[in-house]
C-alpha cells in the first residue's frame, strides 16, 4: 500500500522533469516530508485548459487532495479511505473505473514510507504480551535519486451545498495505484533488514518509468485492455530502502530529518 510519502521537489524542478506546460504559482506547495492522506499534493496530468478555445490536452502540474472522492458520491467523507487503488481491480471497481479510463495522473514523490514489525515485537504480540507492536519505518526510493513517479487517478466532486462561485464548490482529489511488491533483491539493501520490497510490505505504489508517462497521461487512450498493459510493474532492481526514525510515524513531524538514513533499525524494532 501507500499511506505516507515524501515530496520535496519544487514546481520548477518538476516542470523540467515532466515537461509541464502550465502550473499556477498560487498553487505552490511547501516541501512535505510526511505526506499523509487528505493532504494537498502535486499531480501531473494532461487536460484541456478551462475556458480555452484550444481543446488540446495540456501537460499541467495541479494541486489535488489525496483521497479520491468519486463524482457520484453524496458526501466527501469516504475520501480519506480511498487513498489507494489496486492495479489488479482498478478497471472494474465502481469508485475507480471511470477515472481509470479518462482521468489518470502521475503523483511525483521523493519516495514512500513503509513500516515493518520487528521480529522481537511480533513474538511478543503472538505471546499476547504486547497488543500494539512497535514498527520500524523504511524509506523506499529510486536508487538513482530520480523522481518516484507514482501512477494515480484523479476525480472532480461538486459540493451541492455550496453556490457555484464558492472557492470550495469543487473538490479535486486523487488516489495512488498500488501493485504487488517486488520479491527481487533491492538495488541497495540495508545491511541489517529487508532485502526485497516484499520483505517490508506485500504491496507497493506502482512506479511508472519515464517511457510510460506520455501513454499513461494521454486522455485519448480509453481502451481498458490497452491501459491495463501500462500497469505492469517496473523492471526489478531500481529501488533502494533504508531505515528512518520512528518520528515519521507521527504525522505532525515534518522536515528533511525524517529522510535521514539510520545505520540500523531503532532499538526495539529489530527486523
Amino acid at each position: 500500500m501507500c499511506g505516507r510519502y515524501a515530496a520535496s521537489r519544487r514546481p520548477e524542478d518538476l516542470a523540467g522533469v515532466f515537461e509541464i506546460e502550465r502550473w499556477e504559482p498560487e498553487e505552490t506547495l511547501e516541501p512535505d516530508y510526511n505526506v499523509a492522506p487528505t493532504k494537498e499534493v502535486y499531480a501531473v496530468l494532461d487536460r484541456p485548459l478551462k475556458d480555452a478555445d484550444d481543446k488540446r490536452p495540456v501537460r499541467q502540474l495541479r494541486k489535488l487532495k489525496w483521497g479520491l472522492v468519486p463524482s457520484w458520491s453524496k458526501t466527501p467523507e469516504g475520501g480519506a479511505r480511498m487513498i489507494n487503488a489496486r492495479a489488479e481491480t482498478v478497471h472494474e471497481k465502481p469508485s475507480y473505473r471511470r477515472a481509470f479510463t479518462t482521468r489518470r495522473c502521475v503523483l511525483p514523490a521523493d519516495g514512500y514510507y513503509e513500516w515493518v514489525t520487528g521480529v522481537q515485537e511480533r513474538d511478543l504480540e503472538v505471546e499476547g504480551k504486547k497488543k500494539r507492536p512497535r514498527k520500524q519505518p523504511y524509506f523506499v526510493l529510486p536508487a538513482d535519486g530520480s523522481v518516484f513517479a507514482m501512477a494515480g487517478l484523479y476525480e472532480f466532486w461538486r459540493d451541492r451545498t455550496l453556490p457555484d462561485d464558492h472557492p470550495q464548490a469543487w473538490w479535486a482529489t486523487c488516489s495512488v495505484i498500488t501493485t504487488e511488491a517486488e520479491t527481487s533483491p533491492l538495488a541497495v539493501a540495508p545491511a541489517e533488514g529487508p532485502h526485497a520490497l516484499a520483505d517490508i510490505h506485500p504491496r507497493m505504489p506502482l512506479m511508472l518509468t519515464p517511457d510510460r508517462w506520455d501513454a499513461w497521461l494521454d486522455p485519448a487512450r480509453t481502451d481498458v485492455d490497452d491501459l491495463r498493459s501500462l500497469l505492469a510493474p517496473p523492471p526489478p532492481g531500481l529501488m533502494r530502502a533504508y531505515p528512518v526514525s520512528t518520528a515519521v510515524s507521527n504525522v505532525r513531524n515534518n522536515g528533511p530529518e525524517l529522510l535521514k538514513e539510520l545505520e540500523g533499525p531503532e532499538e526495539g524494532t529489530l527486523f
